[in-house]
C-alpha cells in the first residue's frame, strides 16, 4: 500500500471515529483533517466533498461486510453452518456502532441512502439468494425464488433489532447475537428444509 493510500485509509479512520463521537452535524472535514494528521486541501483531493467522504466510509463498510458474506459461502462447511455464519455476520454488521452511525448519515441524504442499499443490500442479498437457491438446486432446501427465500432469511435473523438499535437501544452482545443467529437459521431450516 503507497502512502497516499495509506493516508487516505487514515482520513477514513479519522472520519469513522468523529462520526461515532459526534454523529452527522459535528463531524466537519476540519475535524476529521486534524484527527487525520491531515489537510483539509487533502481531504478535498481525495474525496472532493463531505458527502463524497461518507459516501466512501459507506462503500467501505459495505465492501467489508460482501467479503465477511463470500468468505462465508466459499468455505467447504455444512450449509446449517454457513446460514449461520452469514446470520452471524449480518446481525453484527447491523447493530455495529458504525452500521448504525452510517445509516443515520444515510437518513439525511437520499444520496446516501441509495449508495447505502446499492452497496448493501442490494449486493449482500443477491450474494445470500444465489447461495439459497444453491442449497435448492442440492435439494437441500425447498423454495421457489431465492430472493423470497433471502427475505425470510433476513426477517427471521435481523426481526426489528437492527430498528431498535437505531432508535437508541442498547445492541445485543455477541453472545446473544450467536443465540439469535442459530435460532434464526433453525427456523428458517424447519421452514425451508428439503
Amino acid at each position: 500500500m503507497g502512502e497516499q493510500t495509506t493516508r487516505r485509509q487514515a482520513a477514513l479512520d479519522a472520519a469513522l471515529a468523529e462520526l461515532l463521537e459526534h454523529g452527522i452535524t459535528g463531524m466537519t472535514m476540519q475535524a476529521v483533517a486534524t484527527r487525520a494528521g491531515s489537510s483539509k486541501e487533502s481531504l478535498y483531493a481525495w474525496f472532493g466533498s463531505r458527502q463524497e467522504l461518507l459516501a466512501a466510509l459507506i462503500e467501505r463498510q459495505a465492501e467489508q461486510v460482501n467479503a465477511a458474506v463470500t468468505t462465508a459461502i466459499d468455505r467447504p462447511a455444512d450449509p446449517r453452518a454457513t446460514l449461520t455464519a452469514i446470520a452471524r455476520n449480518l446481525l453484527t454488521l447491523l447493530v455495529s456502532d458504525v452500521s448504525v452511525a452510517l445509516n443515520r448519515a444515510a437518513m439525511t441524504s437520499p444520496e446516501l441512502a441509495k449508495l447505502l442499499l446499492r452497496h448493501g443490500r442490494y449486493t449482500t442479498g443477491p450474494l445470500v439468494a444465489a447461495f439459497l437457491g444453491q442449497l435448492a438446486s442440492e435439494g437441500l432446501l425447498r423454495i421457489n425464488e431465492p430472493e423470497e427465500a433471502f427475505q425470510l432469511f433476513f426477517g427471521l435473523v435481523v426481526r426489528d433489532l437492527q430498528i431498535r438499535v437505531l432508535l437508541g437501544e442498547r445492541p445485543p452482545t455477541t453472545e446473544d447475537i450467536h443465540s439469535q443467529a442459530r435460532t434464526a437459521v433453525e427456523r428458517f431450516v424447519a421452514l425451508t428444509g428439503g
